[in-house]
């Protein structure tokens, strides 16, 4: 297996970035390529750091025009030249086997076009924490498997991923080629990655998750996720997007992902699990687009 691109869209934190970068630089497995694509963030401090680096595998660019989150990930696959592609958060961390980890799982399905490695999830403290939504994706949604590789292909994939989004996007690792012809959803921001991932499947892709633990991911309070569940629009997106999942299965003839889209029965337990937050916290119309997540058809 080639060099794996490891690409980072930036605008957040710059000590946070840092960490990150020190994270790839910090890989058992020295054959990486790493490029940060700075979305026009107003902080000098950031360039000055990429300065210092003295290292040709590192690479930092900075947008003329803020782009915004979608067409910064598109740049990011359009800059990749390996054959696999990470878009990395950009204050989150590789453990230092994750290279080692992907390139394992390649040798073993050399077809897969999306690998899940082991996660930790973590705060924005770096303390490794456990949050109701991170046990459900871990221990009830993930396939098990005693050991090994487990693969998902096609509807079993979509299956998988419509009962409940258990994938880390900032953790997978892409075929390139799969990402140059799988294009993301427009009208999707919030739940892009997983429109993505199932489309992935509708054409026959193949999921491998490898649980060998080889990543940090962070999560944070005060995360623009979170935004958008307390002003409803999370919520929203998710019922349109369940929605053209279920015609898109049908179409396909489906039935177990098509009945699973329509039931979305994680998806209304999330729901019931954020409600109390929301009505403390959120707007008049968060409150309602929660309440017809967990109830409507």
């Amino acid at each position: 297996m080639s060099t794996i691109d490891i690409v980072v869209p930036f605008w957040g934190d710059p000590e946070l970035l840092k960490l990150t970068v020190e994270s790839v630089r910090a890989q058992r497995d020295r054959d990486w390529r790493l490029v940060v694509i700075d979305d026009c963030y107003p902080d000098e401090s950031v360039p000055r750091y990429f300065e210092a680096i003295d290292d040709p595998r590192v690479t930092y660019v900075r947008n003329e025009v803020n782009l915004g989150i979608t067409e910064n990930y598109r740049a990011a696959i359009r800059l990749a030249t390996a054959t696999h592609l990470t878009i990395l958060g950009c204050d989150d961390l590789l453990l230092p086997n994750y290279i080692e980890v992907v390139r394992r799982t390649v040798a073993a399905v050399p077809d897969a076009d999306v690998i899940q490695p082991g996660v930790q999830v973590i705060d924005e403290h770096g303390a490794v924490v456990m949050p109701l939504v991170d046990r459900v994706k871990q221990g009830l949604l993930a396939p098990r498997r005693k050991d090994g590789i487990a693969v998902l292909r096609a509807e079993r994939m979509a299956t998988s991923l419509i009962r409940g989004d258990w994938l880390y996007w900032p953790s997978l690792t892409f075929r390139t080629d799969t990402l140059r012809r799988v294009d993301f959803r427009e009208g999707l921001p919030i739940i892009q990655d997983l429109a993505l991932l199932m489309d992935v499947a509708f054409e026959g892709g193949t999921l491998a998750y490898n649980p060998e633990l080889a990543f940090s991911y962070r999560r944070h309070g005060g995360s623009a996720s979170q935004k958008t569940l307390l002003d409803g629009s999370r919520f929203r997106d998710e019922r349109a997007y369940y929605r053209q999942a279920r015609r898109l299965a049908s179409g396909k003839g489906w039935t177990r992902t098509a009945r699973t889209a329509r039931l979305r029965a994680m998806s209304r337990l999330h729901g019931v699990a954020e409600l109390p937050g929301v009505i403390r916290r959120g707007t008049g119309a968060g409150i309602q687009s929660t309440i017809a997540h967990i109830f409507a058809l």
